[in-house]
């Protein structure tokens, strides 16, 4: 069991890690702290953009339309926190 218990929970911390670093940066071009038309950024927003879309777009095909707030990285985080540190452990036998 922790054959597969161990890679999941690493694939579960790097996504953690993405989306934080994701959710950071948007919060950085939001407020006008970074420039996202240096090509260094532009790539890395791209980058996280493309790595994250195809978790957010599901999520925002259920929620309803908040069109100046976007609520799919909340709840795409919840469900990744609720999987890494309360699912995953009690189906494997560890909590």
């Amino acid at each position: 069991m922790m054959a597969i218990y161990g890679p999941l929970q690493l694939i579960l911390s790097v996504v953690f890690t993405v989306m934080i670093i994701h959710i950071i940066m948007s919060w950085l071009i939001s407020f006008q702290v970074i420039n996202p038309y240096q090509p260094f950024v532009n790539s890395l927003w791209t980058g996280l953009n493309r790595l994250l879309e195809p978790i957010y777009t599901p999520i925002r095909r259920i929620l309803p339309d908040t069109r100046p707030l976007d609520l799919a990285p909340l709840v795409a985080f919840i469900i990744l926190i609720s999987l890494r540190d309360y699912i995953l452990p009690v189906i494997f036998g560890f909590g």
